[in-house]
């Protein structure tokens, strides 16, 4: 028996071949079949909403990113690997012997070794265009962006804004992808030294000098070195996104220093790039390589001395001087990256008497203070309108109307189907898919609406819609498309939809929009269901034909988020009924980036950004799911790349129909990061900025966090209708306050505006430093220090019952701040609140009352503050608030009457639920409200 076995070196049969490459071919279908299909729906998809342009598009750049990276990384890898086994071919092994089952065996080196470099080299490949083709968006906007930015010129480099949004952003990417590829083809390439340095020791040169062949290596090395010559290069642009202790940008050292030192370092790089190459044509030597890296090394350390030496002797001890020019660049650049260059700045008196405040001529403002808080609406809505357990209300949005021919403030709630609630019985494919398919209708209330019992007045209520305003109709009310539709249904079906309950049976309906994928054949419909997990049911179902359609991604966050993934959407919608009588959603959309020069970044979500603008509106309708992206903000950079990119995804704002223009707004999650980036950024003096002289936050409130529990937690903002100081008329603002840091006293307040030819700027308020302006957790603690209000809320939170305190609104009033805090009862057997009281403040005073007319009466019209007052009529919103002249508790009989029945009714339920205490101090008010009774009649 021979005492080894040599591996046969031959190509396998043909048979073999064809069955590998049917493996090959097999696993890729199984593999690509998938996405395929995806793709097919996605085609269908795009195409149904008018956007089928924009998928292939997308779809180009995607593979062809993907297509170019893998080829070119397979290339340069395979193509190294087979370059040096050539250069090292005299020195590899001829086989490797193994024992199996107790023989020899010897396997061929090469034919492994080409073999593992094919694997891996695609596998990299693969991974490679993968990872690039995430990231489409910075390479074509590199390669579509407009040749001018802005005309913004960093003060450093002088180069244009295009540059450091557009085209560093891609020239690190690819970098960065060179210099992997570099670092693996050093590691190939002294893996081949190793194993012929290895053959060669074997080979018995023990005693001898062994010559290793460092070629390869050294044109690795100097493949190397440029790349990361390159790499120190842009470096150099991105100190000017660098984040410091006081500021963000170049400092001195760095423009002294560093940027200077960076090109030293390149120029040496570059320098040792030429020295391993001459090592490639002259006797080659491993000691080169190590001289190559040393000038580089050495101008590095250099820098670094010399770095360390101008920052601590030179600028430390004279830090201000020194660093005020690039403070000046900073302040400026960041505030142009948030849109704050733009602000306006206005003097505030804050003054604090009832004068100031104005009443008479602040009608608008007063009439439209919120005293309905969102959640606690919610709750009671979820009550009294979800009318069906399956039913939801998963959000409150705040808006502005036209009701009764006046502009009034409102909040609406979209009455959503929600799948999860359905009974456990009814959970079936027909039931989820083809019958429950939507929502159905809005509410719509005042914000300051009440009825005697404490519940709002609607304006917008029930199923089929009921108005009680003449000309607010809505016409489309099926929600098909909104915050909780996450699921696919099936509607031109033979089977008819449930629209709402109605008395003992429930009206039904079938679609009427041209919304979805049509269904079509049998093998499109094979298609869709394996694409959506439908493979069961859809394609034997007798209630779907050619003409049923499939309404997929109804969630409105998806639906924009699979159109435009590379915007950044405000999480939360709102809805808009249209003049039309159509429900619409409307999502803003905003470009961001993180390489704004001279910018500091803040925190979005995950992300660092250093700049932000809102430059796109979504406008989703809730019947169809059409979706038209409007562009607000045609300055941008970004949009107007994007819009070369797709120009048929975007339209202009002023194409946008005016019955839902007029309900756009100021976006909440931009004035949030304009308030933080403000609080720091208003001080525009260097030393002020660097001295912290002037630090704001965001003012913080008392919350209600888990468990009912009070917590403390900044203020949200805030929608109002109202006159601004200084303007003429009411306008919609989103109003936010200041606080000096780590103070609770007021200093200012940021208004943005969203109405007319002002919309989309913003106007900050500054209020005199030389005052005392309560904030709200001030105003907080005067209402817990008030003895009647703190006797009774401690009452109210016994006996089964608990207080709910509303969100506290601080508004401007004429020259004064109003305070506005609404306060709910809650029984522990009720998921539902009830008004109780409403307590306003002006800076030297505090006034409340069981209804708003009662608290401005004692606030305004010296009317004493009481636990009981007046009763509200049942329709508030028909009748102004009462000035200070006018407002008098119990003037008329039939207010009076009102309240004594309310005592009544309530003395009635106390007593069964064995709330006696309560019960006996109802009492004594409905004793109270007769005699005003006898006392008016006489």
């Amino acid at each position: 028996m021979p005492e080894s076995i040599d591996w046969p070196r031959m190509r396998p049969p043909g048979r073999r071949r064809r069955f590998l490459i049917i493996l090959v071919v097999l696993a890729f279908i199984l593999f690509a079949s998938r996405a395929a299909l995806s793709y097919y729906v996605d085609v269908l998809w795009f195409g149904s909403l008018g956007y089928a342009d924009v998928f292939w598009k997308t779809l180009s750049l995607q593979w062809g990113t993907f297509a170019t990276f893998a080829a070119t990384t397979f290339l340069i890898l395979y193509g190294s690997f087979l370059a040096l086994k050539r250069a090292h071919l005299p020195d590899l092994p001829n086989g490797q012997t193994i024992l199996i089952g107790g023989q020899r065996v010897t396997l061929p080196v090469e034919p492994v070794l080409r073999l593992i470099a094919l694997g891996v080299s695609l596998t990299i490949a693969a991974a490679t265009g993968a990872s690039m083709m995430v990231e489409w968006p910075t390479l074509a906007l590199f390669w579509y962006a407009p040749r001018t930015a802005g005309g913004v010129v960093d003060p450093i480099f002088g180069r244009p804004l295009n540059f450091f949004l557009f085209a560093l952003p891609a020239w690190q990417l690819i970098t960065g992808w060179l210099l992997t590829l570099a670092v693996i083809t050093c590691v190939l390439a002294a893996f081949f030294i190793l194993i012929t340095g290895g053959s060669r020791v074997l080979a018995g040169r023990l005693s001898r000098s062994v010559t290793l062949p460092w070629r390869g290596l050294s044109i690795a090395v100097a493949f190397l070195l440029l790349i990361v010559a390159m790499r120190v290069y842009l470096g150099r642009f991105e100190r000017l996104f660098e984040d410091h202790t006081i500021f963000g940008g170049v400092t001195y050292t760095d423009a002294h220093v560093t940027l200077t030192g960076m090109l030293v370092v390149c120029t040496a790089l570059v320098l040792g790039a030429l020295i391993t190459l001459v090592n490639v044509v002259s006797v080659p030597r491993g000691r080169w390589l190590l001289l190559a890296m040393a000038p580089a090394a050495l101008c590095y350390f250099a820098v670094q001395i010399v770095g360390w030496y101008v920052s601590s002797f030179i600028v430390k001890p004279n830090e201000l001087v020194r660093e005020k020019p690039y403070i000046v660049y900073n302040t400026d650049l960041t505030r142009q990256a948030y849109g704050l260059n733009k602000v306006l700045q206005r003097e505030f008196p804050a003054e604090p008497t009832v004068e100031a405040a104005d009443p008479a001529n602040n009608q608008a403002t007063l009439q439209n203070i919120r005293l309905w808080d969102w959640r606690a609406l919610q709750d009671t809505l979820r009550q009294i309108q979800e009318i069906r357990t399956y039913y939801d209300f998963p959000d409150i949005d705040i808006d502005r109307y036209q009701i009764d021919g006046a502009t009034r403030q409102v909040m609406l709630a979209t009455r959503e189907l929600n799948v999860d609630k359905l009974p456990e019985s009814s959970r079936n494919w027909i039931n989820e898919k083809l019958i429950y398919t939507h929502g159905y209708g809005i509410t719509m209330n005042p914000v300051n609406g009440f009825t005697p019992e404490g519940l709002p007045t609607l304006i917008l209520s029930n199923m089929p819609v009921q108005s009680t305003v003449r000309g607010l109709t809505v016409t489309r009310p099926e929600v098909y498309f909104g915050e909780l539709t996450n699921t696919d249904v099936y509607v031109k079906t033979r089977q008819k939809e449930f629209n709402y309950p109605q008395g003992q049976t429930n009206n039904l309906n079938s679609y009427e929009g041209n919304g979805g994928i049509v269904l079509g054949g049998f093998l499109q419909r094979i298609i869709i269901a394996l694409d959506r997990d439908d493979l069961a049911k859809l394609p034997f179902s007798d209630d779907v034909n050619k003409d049923s359609r499939l309404l997929m991604r109804r969630n409105v966050r998806d639906r924009v988020s699979a159109l435009a993934p590379f915007l950044t959407f405000d999480p939360d919608p709102y809805i808009v009924l249209g003049d039309d009588g159509r429900l619409s959603w409307i999502m803003d959309g905003f470009t961001v980036s993180d390489s704004y020069p001279y910018s500091t970044h803040y925190h979005l979500g995950g992300d660092l950004i250093n700049y932000m603008r809102n430059s796109v509106k979504v406008v989703i309708d809730a019947y169809d799911g059409t979706t038209t992206f409007y562009v607000f903000d045609s300055e941008d950079p970004v949009i107007a790349a994007y819009r070369r990119i797709f120009p048929t995804l975007f339209k202009d704002a002023a194409t946008m129909p005016p019955g839902l223009r007029k309900h756009v707004r100021y976006p909440e999650l931009l004035l949030n990061l304009q308030a933080e980036v403000y609080g720091l950024y208003h001080m525009t003096d260097p030393e002020a900025f660097y001295n912290r002289e002037d630090l704001w936050t965001v003012a913080t409130e008392v919350g209600m966090g888990e468990g009912g529990q009070q917590t403390t937690q900044a203020m949200q903002p805030n929608f109002v209708l109202m006159k601004l100081p200084g303007e003429t008329g009411e306008e919609f603002v989103e109003i936010l306050p200041f606080t000096p840091a780590n103070r609770n006293n007021l200093i200012g307040w940021i208004a943005g505006r969203s109405d007319g030819a002002q919309y989309g700027t913003s106007v900050v308020y500054n209020f005199p430093k030389t005052k005392l302006v309560d904030g709200p957790l001030q105003i907080e603690a005067r209402i817990d220090q008030n003895a009647q209000l703190s006797g009774q809320l401690t009452l109210w939170n016994q006996q089964g019952s608990h207080v709910r305190r509303g969100a506290l609104l601080v508004i401007p009033s004429g020259r004064a701040l109003l305070y506005a805090e609404p306060i709910y009862l809650q029984a522990e057997r009720s998921p539902m609140p009830e008004l109780r009281l409403v307590v306003l403040a002006l800076q030297d005073r505090l006034a409340y009352g069981p209804t708003f007319e009662s608290a401005m009466a004692a606030l305004f019209g010296g009317a004493t503050s009481s636990l009981s007052a007046a009763a509200v009529s049942a329709e508030p919103m028909r009748r102004a608030p009462p000035s200070a002249a006018s407002a008098q508790p119990g003037a008329d009989l039939d207010a009076l009457i009102a309240e004594a029945a309310k005592d009544l009714a309530d003395y009635q339920r106390l007593t069964a639920e064995g709330k006696l205490g309560e019960a006996g101090q109802k009492l004594e008010e409905l004793k109270r409200a007769l005699d005003k009774v006898s006392t008016r009649q006489k």
